[in-house]
């Protein structure tokens, strides 16, 4: 049984009419998982509420204190744009507290089980700076989760890989400065945010950007996923991988010009599996519903064995 963190609580996140990230993107994928043929495969898990774990001392240690003070009294006010493309609605701050709840909750399950978890959650985290919020994103999710790894017994590596079609700049800068943690990127570009250079290697030489070109297929991210980012991670040889599992590199999605497929993903998984079953997936973007279920079915289809 593969474990789905989830909760109805996530779709109260209200970005307005029109906002490519919208609550429906969950509804999208709990539909095409269910109807999915691994439908009773899966085990889903409500995320620990903000009542019953703080999830504020892992958010500090990433975020400046104000900047998580100004999201909340942003929210307490009724909510409105943080800048023009990130909204903050009353609810939101609760919801990206147990959003990272969510994310911690799925660091235990992946360590607990050695096998795989998908973290269902929004709003997404990769573009999340220490005290700037953009790209849709609140607080930095996978990488507090990796901070939080660390912190558990026998955990001293953590890798992540990010092949959301933007780069993360949010997760580089705040995992950069940590040999214990390595961050890995393929992204389109040029494209936003216009970082992800791949001269830009890290404090210890821990980062690895891959720029995609536009138009890229499958038969482009395969060598690179064969070539460069496989040894990058097996060479460090990580205790748990985290994905920022972003969907906007298929083909349909409005907000880029990659041209992924979602059975696609079940290839990079499959790849990701050959180092190791201590995986974290959890959801950063993609926009076109119908591909972003069908990606997310593919992704899991290949960490479950053959029925």
């Amino acid at each position: 049984m593969l474990p789905i963190i989830y909760s109805e609580m996530f779709l109260k996140h209200l970005t307005g009419l029109g906002h490519p990230e919208c609550p429906e993107r969950l509804t999208a994928v709990c539909d095409a998982l269910l109807a999915s043929s691994d439908a009773e495969r899966l085990r889903w898990i409500a995320p620990t509420g903000i009542d019953k774990r703080d999830p504020l001392p892992w958010i500090h240690k990433l975020h400046d204190r104000q900047y998580v003070q100004g999201i909340e009294q942003l929210a307490q006010h009724g909510g409105g744009h943080w800048d023009a493309d990130t909204v903050v609605s009353a609810e939101s701050y609760d919801v990206a507290l147990l959003a990272v709840n969510a994310w911690l909750d799925g660091v235990d399950q992946v360590l607990e089980l050695n096998s795989p978890a998908f973290v269902l959650a929004r709003p997404p985290g990769h573009h999340a700076l220490r005290s700037q919020a953009m790209g849709f994103c609140l607080f930095s999710n996978a990488a507090i989760a990796a901070h939080y790894a660390l912190e558990q017994p026998n955990i001293e590596r953590v890798a992540i890989l990010d092949w959301d079609v933007h780069h993360g700049n949010g997760t580089q800068a705040l995992v950069e400065t940590n040999p214990q943690i390595i961050y890995c990127s393929l992204h389109q570009s040029p494209c936003y945010p216009g970082t992800g250079f791949a001269h830009e290697q890290g404090q210890h030489q821990n980062v690895l950007n891959l720029p995609m070109s536009a138009g890229s297929t499958i038969d482009d991210y395969l060598p690179q996923f064969k070539k460069q980012v496989m040894p990058f991670l097996t060479q460090f040889s990580p205790d748990l991988l985290i994905v920022s599992a972003g969907y906007d590199a298929n083909q349909d999605d409005p907000l880029a010009n990659i041209n992924l497929r979602p059975q696609n993903y079940g290839i990079l998984t499959s790849e990701c599996l050959q180092l190791t079953h201590r995986i974290l997936f959890g959801l950063e973007g993609g926009y076109y519903l119908e591909a972003l279920g069908q990606s997310v079915v593919s992704t899991i289809a290949a960490c479950l064995p053959a029925a």
